[in-house]
């Protein structure tokens, strides 16, 4: 039994940050359970290591959907941080914070304070930028991000080249006064690792008297007195302890982990709970559903110029690349996979970018089932184009299988449920090929390999989509923020409607996801989030 004032769940993105402001000062006790153990991995710290981490279980939790109607009946594999950082400690690193308008539509769905003006100070706290402060960009914060042109493969500029050629403009930076056009990705990193939330956050606040961090901590449920959070009972090395929070329990364990930890607690779906064995706490209805997800899809290139594969294929190469890294942290060992990027309109009359690319020069035609081969790439030179809709209106749910709080959920992400997801994608793959004939590209594609040139009817194109398209890692909105109880799960400041003592702090309260990656706006709602409890908890507050 131990007594703190506030108990963290999940040292995640958000966790790290929570942790990290809750406990400076000193004033307050914080207790972090995190259900992995430490990131002190070299898989995690070397930036193209994240392949090695893909489909590891001490790190990964590893999550299977159930089979998805709109893929086809395939079921998707979900990797999800299952270590100090979080999802931050094993993704492809690419920061980008989404469009002002999105925070925009937060506001307008009844969150007042989430407007683009109120979270960008969020997110120019948590950053330093390599490329300086400015209007837009932190120069005094955290987490590092890294312009990373000095080591990016040549073929960057035909990609840049390309994007021209096809319509779009050069941006800069995809976080400044504007998303739209074709660039190049940002990462977060630093001095050729990996800048996660643990290392950016947790690892400088580890020394503090007030702040306690409990690794391989498996959360099973929370405690209530009456309708007041009070602890978390949680699981480590075979052995279950009870830990009491004096102020507040705050969940910021994800968007699988968050709602199934309240579902196991008997906060969630009446009904459902009764039907898994559940004791009914708190009818809510809102926990686990509006779940939302990017969905994206590839375009394989062999190419007639050397890629990425001639420098990570033979052993050679791997051997000089990774001494270059080793001895100065440089090279493709200090990147993520992802190097150029965009983001543009798939019809002229949209107000704003509905759709983002990427782009990777290395191509993996044969990975083996379980394994992200990312230093063994295919033996021809080739590369990838890839899409993903920013903004999907199909909407999933997960809930909880049973009692057993070690027995994962059931996720149903219900992709492409809707024609306007499908005729999205229909129109990313489209221009895929019309920027692969660009002057650019055609004089560097050799052949396209997947779907290949004899995928050209509607009905076949949507048949590849069907069959090859596959998240892109972005779960959000299972705990959604709003002002009604009978949908949303928290309010605007983040407290679960109609439960005192208890808040969620992470992705899954976005109420709509953002059109990008979504780490940037994870760590910056945790940032938003410290504050606001700091304020609940300032001397002299109710």
């Amino acid at each position: 039994m131990s007594d703190v004032d506030f108990i963290i769940v999940g040292a995640g993105s958000a966790g790290c940050v929570l942790a990290d402001r809750l406990s400076a000062g000193g004033r307050h006790s914080v207790l972090l359970l995190e259900a992995g153990g430490s990131d002190l991995n070299f898989w995690i710290w070397v930036p193209i290591g994240y392949g090695k981490a893909f489909y590891d279980r001490r790190i990964n939790w590893m999550y299977m959907t159930e089979p998805d109607p709109g893929l086809g009946g395939r079921p998707s594999y979900w990797p999800r941080g299952k270590v100090l950082g979080g999802s931050s400690s094993i993704n492809a690193m690419v920061y980008i914070r989404g469009q002002h308008q999105d925070f925009e539509d937060w506001k307008a769905m009844g969150n007042p304070g989430w407007g683009w003006d109120d979270v960008l100070p969020y997110f120019r706290k948590a950053e330093t930028n390599d490329a300086g402060a400015d209007a837009w960009r932190g120069g005094e914060g955290p987490l590092h991000v890294a312009t990373m042109a000095r080591d990016l493969h040549p073929l960057c500029q035909t990609y840049l080249a390309a994007g021209e050629q096809a319509g779009l403009a050069r941006n800069p930076d995809f976080n400044g006064a504007d998303q739209e056009g074709v660039g190049l990705y940002q990462n977060t990193a630093k001095g050729g690792f990996r800048m996660s939330a643990a290392r950016a956050y947790l690892h400088p606040a580890r020394g503090r008297a007030n702040l306690r961090v409990e690794t391989r901590a498996h959360a099973t449920r929370i405690l209530f007195e009456g309708r007041r959070a009070v602890g978390v009972e949680y699981r480590r090395k075979g052995r279950l302890h009870v830990a009491r929070a004096g102020r507040e329990v705050i969940l910021a364990a994800g968007a699988v982990n968050s709602p199934h930890l309240l579902q196991l607690s008997g906060v969630g779906p009446g009904a459902l709970l009764a039907e898994r064995g559940v004791a009914v706490l708190h009818d809510l209805p809102g926990v686990g559903r509006h779940l939302q997800d990017h969905l994206g899809l590839d375009y394989l290139y062999r190419s007639k110029v050397p890629t990425l594969n001639q420098q990570l294929g033979p052993l050679h190469g791997k051997l000089w690349h990774g001494l270059r890294y080793v001895l100065a942290r440089r090279g493709p060992l200090s990147l993520g996979v992802n190097q150029g990027g965009g983001f543009f309109r798939t019809r002229p009359e949209l107000a704003r970018p509905n759709m983002q690319l990427f782009f990777s020069p290395v191509s993996y035609t044969k990975a083996p089932p379980g394994k992200r081969p990312l230093m063994s790439p295919d033996p021809f030179p080739g590369f990838l184009l890839g899409i993903q809709p920013t903004r999907p209106t199909s909407r999933g749910h997960l809930e909880l299988r049973s009692a057993d709080p070690f027995a994962p959920p059931a996720i149903h992400p219900n992709y492409l449920s809707t024609n306007h997801d499908l005729q999205e994608m229909l129109e990313g793959a489209r221009f895929l090929r019309e920027m692969a004939a660009t002057p650019a590209f055609a004089s560097v594609i050799e052949a396209e390999i997947r779907p290949g040139p004899h995928v050209q009817s509607e009905e076949d194109l949507i048949a590849d989509i069907r069959a090859r398209s596959g998240t892109v890692f972005h779960p959000v909105s299972t705990c959604r923020m709003g002002p009604d109880p009978s949908v949303d799960v928290v309010d605007a400041r983040l407290r679960v409607h109609g439960l005192a003592g208890l808040r969620v702090v992470d992705a899954s309260i976005f109420p709509t996801v953002t059109s990008g990656n979504t780490n940037a706006p994870a760590i910056m709602v945790g940032e938003k989030g410290a504050d606001m409890i700091l304020e609940d908890h300032a001397e002299g507050s109710a």
